[in-house]
């Protein structure tokens, strides 16, 4: 559900940028109370977890569509609402700049779309109120597979306004709205039931992350050493071998425009889409999660053309694996810069 900026105009764009930064920056006020020294590393790798589970398209049966985790419930219920924004704002931006998935202009509305909606909506609203009763494995269940859909059915509406305010004709709102909201209802149960693992994976290792989480609270001596070592392993494998088996079929943004346009991408000319797109394609240094040089290989045979599955890539592993690096030294950096003037508003009240 990332959207690219031919979907958006300037003004849309700019807005949602404003948007996101705002909401970023409550965050960070808002963060300080429960970061510690523990919080840092586990927001780093959560983020690169969820940079390399969303390389994983999974096939959505009998509809030619795919869709990958979202993973903004997940990030609200380990680390908090306020640190799962900022992880999940961390892994949109390497996507953006360093694999050209999700564009540089339309990055605050997918910010918005991914984040917003799961971290301050969905899991206060939904995942909390269910937990409100206390903790089993049912109620964790059905908490997280009710949030993790309402939160993707709200983004994906989030696509749906973000276009239509844009003026963007080829996607009328009703028919692209009902296209779109039913992919991503299939989608969401998916990721409810990886949400859904993933969580009760950690309540099983360590149920102090996920209980102080719910209330703004330092990790404090809690030791995290298992769910850390778990976390790391299954990105590293998830990014550099997993990804091999990702579905080839266009995601559910992409299938929704194509049976709304005719077409997966759209086109602008737009001097601003422009600038932002030769941005975009110099930082890119493994675009679409691949070496350039694969890019600008000769076109294949009509014999050669089918896709071979699972498509067993060096680039595709390399991405993984630095993408999921990258991500976690930008969350690990901006935790770390949040924990410093913490330190230093203390001394100076001090």
């Amino acid at each position: 559900m990332h959207m690219a900026d031919a979907l958006i105009s300037p003004v849309v764009g700019g807005t949602m940028w404003v948007a996101s930064a705002g909401v970023a920056a409550y965050s960070i006020k808002k963060i300080q109370s429960d970061l510690d020294q523990k919080k840092i590393p586990l927001m780093g790798v959560m983020g690169a977890f969820i940079f390399a589970a969303q390389m994983i398209n999974f096939t959505i049966p009998a509809t030619g569509s795919s869709g990958h985790l979202g993973g903004g419930m997940l990030l609200s219920v380990l680390l908090g609402p306020y640190a799962g924004f900022l992880t999940m704002a961390s892994i949109l931006a390497i996507q953006a700049l360093f694999f050209a998935d999700g564009g540089l202009l339309a990055y605050g509305c997918n910010v918005f779309n991914l984040g917003f909606f799961t971290c301050f909506i969905a899991y206060p609203l939904i995942y909390k109120q269910i937990m409100r009763r206390g903790y089993t494995p049912a109620r964790m269940f059905s908490a997280a597979m009710l949030s993790a859909v309402i939160g993707l059915q709200l983004g994906a509406f989030g696509v749906v306004l973000e276009t239509l305010f844009s003026g963007k004709t080829e996607l009328p709102f009703n028919t692209f709205v009902l296209l779109m909201q039913p992919i991503h209802l299939a989608i969401g149960v998916v990721e409810g039931l990886v949400t859904a693992a993933v969580i009760g994976f950690v309540w099983k290792a360590r149920p102090e992350i996920i209980e102080n989480a719910s209330i703004g609270k330092a990790l404090g001596s809690i030791s995290i050493k298992k769910v850390m070592t778990g976390l790391v392993v299954v990105a590293l494998f998830t990014g550099g071998i997993l990804s091999w088996f990702a579905s080839s079929h266009p995601d559910g943004l992409e299938w929704s425009m194509f049976k709304t346009a005719g077409v997966e991408e759209l086109e602008s000319s737009d001097g601003i889409h422009q600038t932002a797109g030769e941005i975009q394609e110099k930082t890119a240094f493994l675009p679409d999660y691949n070496f350039k040089a694969a890019e600008s290989e000769a076109e294949p045979s009509d014999s050669e053309s089918e896709e071979a599955w699972p498509a067993v890539s060096a680039g595709t592993s390399v991405s993984g694996v630095v993408g999921g690096t990258l991500t976690l030294a930008l969350a690990c950096l901006i935790g770390l810069g949040i924990s410093i003037v913490k330190r230093r508003g203390k001394a100076s009240a001090a």
